[in-house]
């Protein structure tokens, strides 16, 4: 595994997990100044992303939740770390879940980015067929990303990777103006429907297709042409679809069987949220958000915030606020509520 690392490794520890399409390198705003208060802060390259090796994409239940948990609970064995405060964004926001579910042992707390956790459960319908039906005919981007022309459509577009990802990264944050999320009623074709176009696609567009439209002049401050070429040069390197591939496991439930041992367990640790107020991740899933700050889901609920000016990429996007957030809830555990 590639580790970026901050602070003394005698300090209590912070584990970082990105999510799509990122790296370690997506917490390097706030890597420095946790390490200043007193952290060990650890951030790895996932299982099939960035400068970790050893995985292949063809073993398709490697990158199931169950044994991503197993790769970051080693991660921490081998740096003799016994346990951690577990930080998990997008995607990572379920590794980050599933750890604190499976291994509460090497969890001392729990928050999450951007996507919420809604538990361990039988997952939701597949909404493709339902879609299609629309006018104009639509498609959902899990579905999409788990099809074998994925990879292929975003590492091949006409305007290059690096220009992709740019309007990408546009389209999903608070720049892009579109981006005024509310909650949906249901998990109907309706309701998801009403979602933004990169996660509710048209159907016979491609992801590059959709973000193009919205290419912005040039690259925000938060994230300069310069840092978007890391992400660019490792996807170049690596293609997409080691990270496609959990999107593959979690729509066709290899994710959900691995966790099976937690279905309807409560996360026992302390636990709370952090997110864009621009962030269409919030609603995605319709009642996800809600449930999680159920006892059902969170035992120990702690609070959730959004933060005004960010979007889905909060702790790049508004790195200090996202660190001062994640500061005080470190020092506050088992004490105040998390602020929210």
């Amino acid at each position: 595994m590639h580790v970026l690392e901050a602070g003394d490794v005698r300090n209590a520890c912070v584990l970082l997990l990105h999510g799509f399409p990122e790296l370690a390198y997506s917490w390097r705003k706030v890597m420095p100044t946790l390490a200043k208060a007193g952290y060990y802060v650890v951030a790895p390259d996932q299982r099939g992303y960035g400068g970790t090796t050893g995985w292949d994409e063809r073993d398709l239940p490697s990158f199931a939740l169950g044994n991503l948990v197993q790769d970051v609970t080693a991660l921490l064995q081998r740096l003799d770390i016994s346990q951690a405060h577990v930080v998990g964004h997008d995607f990572g926001s379920f590794v980050a879940g599933a750890a604190a579910l499976l291994r509460p042992d090497v969890c001392r707390s729990v928050v999450f980015m951007s996507a919420p956790f809604g538990g361990v459960g039988p997952g939701v319908k597949d909404p493709s067929a339902e879609l299609a039906l629309l006018d104009p005919p639509r498609k959902h981007y899990q579905w999409y990303y788990s099809t074998p022309a994925a990879d292929r459509d975003m590492r091949e577009c006409k305007e290059g990777i690096h220009a992709f990802m740019r309007a990408y990264y546009h389209m999903k944050s608070a720049d892009w103006p579109d981006n005024r999320p509310y909650p949906l009623k249901a998990w109907s074709a309706q309701e998801l429907a009403k979602l933004p176009r990169y996660y509710v696609m048209d159907l016979e567009q491609d992801m590059a297709q959709t973000v193009a439209r919205h290419m912005p002049e040039s690259a925000p401050a938060w994230l300069t042409d310069e840092e978007l070429s890391v992400y660019s040069r490792a996807f170049v390197k690596t293609t997409f679809q080691g990270a496609l591939n959990w999107y593959r496991c979690g729509t066709g439930g290899l994710s959900a069987a691995s966790l099976k041992t937690a279905a309807g367990r409560a996360i026992e640790i302390p636990a709370g949220y952090i997110a864009g107020a621009a962030d269409w991740g919030i609603y995605q899933k319709p009642g996800e958000f809600e449930r999680m700050q159920t006892s059902a889901v969170c035992a120990d609920w702690r609070g959730a915030h959004l933060i005004e000016g960010a979007g889905h990429w909060v702790q790049q996007e508004k790195a200090e606020r996202v660190t001062e957030l994640l500061l005080d809830y470190f020092s506050k555990r088992g004490q105040h509520p998390f602020p929210g």
